[in-house]
């Protein structure tokens, strides 16, 4: 039998198919991605990087780039209206990152497809996954691109492409967990705030909680639960959201919606990572809150660790190393979602006595600089090293 074309078919293009990509380029491994959409989404959707994910992608040489395009915040600040209930600070973490960067996630799309060009990479479009049939030493991948069905054999399959996984349902995963009850609207918008661009703000409040984060070109990114978010927030929405939630008597006046939508959450893990030649990563592996912005940044994680797992694999012909890649990554995944979910169900509890619970442990933790230290590694994912 002839040998496969093709090393590594990645599918999907956004930022972990994108990453994993690039990473495989510089360590000089061939790759195939494959994506199904015309050009990649060109709106902010996931805005926040944090420090561990701009140590793992120094290698790659896009921290700076992302760096330039983003916006250093360095605190986030948990309050009930009024009330500042605690504050996490990133300044003291053991990184040259101390701070979450805020970057709309196409700018860090397009830092990541500027490097994969850059080292000779490529995505094709429009490119459909139709079939998936895995063999001993290879996996065959048919997939339409326009007209056309194609066919292309590749030693590694891996699905980066997203929570509704071609790869992963063609593989028969099974994708375990559930939904929430209530769903979100999200918003960037250009607006008169009333507090610092330096902290992102969560507000709880006894209508549910909003959260407001400074994004670059004064915008800011607005997320907010609601029991039915209509399918197009409008001003109108947004305004009436602050004046239940937000800070009392502010003067929040929103000029300009520039992206609005409304979602449903999930949290859901892969029973596995790898099953033979096909592996799982970001979105398609694991899905969960954006409490904390964890996502994408668990994603590209995901991506740089296992290119790493593949070279080492290629060059030694010992497939171990990619077990090890999926029991920690695994873990990592589990542990985020137990995290978001407790972070989501706290932000959306409805229940006074748990309120006023929330509320006073919150107070406590912000007394506690040891805590409120914990809690900052822990959301920044420096835990992962």
């Amino acid at each position: 039998m002839n040998e496969p074309e093709q090393t590594v078919v990645i599918v999907g293009a956004g930022p972990t198919g994108l990453a994993l990509g690039a990473e495989l380029k510089r360590l000089d491994i061939s790759s195939l991605i494959l994506d199904r959409l015309q050009e990649g989404a060109n709106t902010s959707r996931a805005a926040v990087v944090h420090a561990r994910t701009l140590e793992v992608l120094e290698p790659l040489g896009v921290t700076s780039e992302l760096l330039e395009e983003g916006i250093v915040v360095p605190i986030f600040r948990v309050r009930d209206r009024n009330r500042i209930l605690t504050s996490i600070s990133f300044k003291d973490l053991d990184t040259k990152y101390p701070f979450t960067l805020m970057c709309p996630q196409n700018c860090t799309e397009a830092v990541l497809l500027r490097r994969l060009q850059a080292l000779g990479g490529a995505v094709q479009r429009p490119c459909d996954v139709v079939t998936v049939r895995p063999g001993e030493n290879d996996v065959e991948v048919q997939f339409k691109n326009g007209e056309d069905l194609k066919t292309v054999r590749t030693q590694w399959l891996v699905g980066c492409d997203g929570m509704h996984s071609v790869v992963r349902e063609q593989a028969s995963i099974p994708f375990i967990g559930g939904d929430y009850e209530e769903s979100f609207v999200l918003a960037d918008v250009e607006m008169d705030w009333p507090l610092d661009r330096q902290e992102v703000s969560l507000f709880f409040s006894d209508k549910g909680l909003i959260v407001v984060a400074p994004l670059p070109g004064n915008h800011f990114r607005i997320v907010a639960t609601m029991k039915e978010a209509p399918p197009e927030p409008s001003i109108a929405d947004l305004q009436y959201i602050f004046e239940e939630r937000g800070p009392e008597n502010a003067a929040i006046v929103i000029h300009r919606i520039v992206w609005a939508s409304r979602f449903h959450l999930e949290h859901r893990v892969a029973k596995v990572l790898r099953q033979g030649r096909i592996l799982l990563a970001g979105d398609a592996a694991h899905v969960h809150s954006p409490a904390g912005g964890q996502g994408m940044n668990t994603g590209i994680q995901d991506a740089i660790a296992l290119a790493a797992a593949l070279q080492e694999t290629l060059q030694r012909g010992n497939d171990a190393v990619l077990n090890s890649w999926q029991e920690k990554r695994l873990e990592i995944a589990h542990s985020v979602v137990t995290m978001t979910d407790r972070m989501t169900k706290m932000a959306t509890a409805s229940s006074y006595g748990v309120k006023l619970l929330r509320n006073a442990v919150l107070s406590i933790v912000g007394q506690i600089p040891f805590a409120q230290h914990a809690l900052a590694e822990k959301l920044s994912e420096l835990e992962n090293r």
